[in-house]
């Protein structure tokens, strides 16, 4: 088929990567010229596992172009996936749709002939509704213009391989010719054996929302715990392989550490919740909200832990190298980041603060300015007093303790990941504190 990707964020580029890769010809649009001739030239602006390679393959082959005329891609396309933006609102509680109508308000006028568009932006229940009506009346092809909504499952980090290898494909559709494109679109998908699951728009504008939001509050939970251990002199790690064993709970997204960030989990947790709230579903508004504050308290939790670990020396004037940027390994996206929170916390306290990450320095360094930066580990303990591990990367895991000579003595690591394992490192002399654990 030939399709066009709208957007090319975080969502778009892996989407139109991938859609190329299984056998389409692709048109992706977007407002910035610049990132346009970059992405034309097989250069990708954002750092996910294994997209600059499909990326570069598929420019060179011709398979794969951009453009920032969408009139361009109207008039190319039979299919067009919508992947903007849509930000938390002002309000704090909502979703900010207007990239997802602005891209249907200058596509539409464009589409002359019978055409899908699949919209995988996550929006607010009803959007699907009030697109189509947008859409099908500024189409000169009018009611031929079918619109589905088909939200994406995308780990960052994993985006490539979420997409061409997904756990399933939802499809919220009204007419049996845009099941018909969809099927068509993610056949090769498909015939690998995913399942699709056809339903109607606002089960399937729901189902993104609630996915993400049983994340938040698995996460929640699992931080609550943590602290009843801290409180307790428990073991969280046990726990948490305790209750993994259970079928019905599993270990998975059950990591301990200073809470979920991102462009995804934030914002759709608090969507979903003003959504319950708003259709009166006030007990379940009331659990979600929980799960948000619990979240929100981790950097607070994770600066006594750092308090505590210090023992009688307070932060002020101490030297802190914070061990990540990113939101989560795999992805240089630093959005709503808890490292770069916890990293103003400790600045804030008089801490002078210097950040390693092994992708996000970059994007960190200008939403941040104001911390220093370095992209090697080893330097990154010059002069430190403490390390703190704000973000879970495999660097950190794999370290070798004996090896990082330049820390002065009696190194001391904050692990608010409870993502290592402590013994290697107590056993070169580092003192290990980590969050629900008892520290040593």
């Amino acid at each position: 088929m030939r399709v066009s990707v709208i957007g090319c964020g975080h969502l778009g580029i892996p989407h139109a990567a991938a859609m190329a890769d299984i056998g389409h010809e692709v048109i992706g649009v977007d407002v910035d010229q610049a990132k346009v001739d970059r992405l034309n030239a097989g250069e990708c602006p954002i750092y996910e596992a294994g997209l600059p390679e499909l990326l570069a393959r598929h420019t060179a082959s011709g398979r794969l172009r951009f453009t920032t005329s969408i009139r361009e891609a109207a008039d190319f396309a039979e299919l067009h996936f919508i992947g903007v933006g849509t930000p938390i609102d002002a309000d704090g509680r909502s979703y900010d749709t207007g990239q997802v109508y602005g891209a249907i308000r200058q596509l539409a006028p464009h589409l002359n002939q019978p055409c899908t568009i699949v919209g995988k932006s996550t929006v607010t229940v009803g959007t699907t509704r009030q697109v189509t009506a947008l859409a099908q009346r500024l189409a000169p092809a009018g009611t031929a213009v079918d619109v589905v909504w088909n939200p994406e499952f995308l780990r960052e980090g994993h985006a490539v391989e979420d997409t061409l290898r997904p756990d399933r494909i939802i499809a919220g559709l009204t007419t049996a010719e845009a099941e018909k494109a969809l099927r068509t679109v993610y056949a090769p998908i498909l015939d690998a054996g995913v399942p699709i699951f056809v339903t109607d728009p606002q089960t399937a504008e729901l189902a993104k929302g609630a996915a993400n939001t049983f994340l938040g509050l698995k996460i929640s939970y699992i931080n609550a715990v943590a602290d009843m251990c801290q409180a307790a002199g428990g073991d969280i790690a046990q726990i948490v392989e305790i209750l993994g064993i259970d079928p019905r709970i599993g270990s998975g997204g059950m990591r301990p550490g200073i809470g979920y960030g991102g462009g995804c989990l934030p914002k759709d947790v608090r969507a979903f919740t003003a959504s319950a709230r708003q259709l009166g579903a006030h007990q379940a508004a009331t659990l979600l909200r929980a799960a948000e504050e619990i979240n929100e308290a981790r950097t607070d939790v994770a600066m006594d832990l750092i308090t505590r670990a210090l023992g009688d020396r307070p932060v002020e004037g101490m030297r802190v190298t914070v061990w990540g940027a990113a939101f989560k390994p795999g992805t240089n996206d630093v959005r709503e980041s808890p490292a770069l929170a916890l990293a103003h916390a400790l600045q804030q306290v008089g801490g002078t603060v210097t950040v390693h990450d092994p992708q996000a320095v970059t994007t960190a360094m200008a939403r941040n300015p104001q911390f220093d930066y370095t992209d090697d580990l080893p330097a990154s303990l010059d002069d430190a007093d403490v390390v703190v591990l704000a973000t879970e990367w495999p660097d950190y895991q794999q370290a070798d303790p004996h090896t990082l000579v330049d820390f002065p003595a009696n190194p001391l690591l904050v692990d608010c990941r409870t993502t290592l394992d402590p013994e290697p490192w107590r056993a070169a002399g580092w003192a290990v504190h980590q969050l629900g654990r008892p520290g040593k």
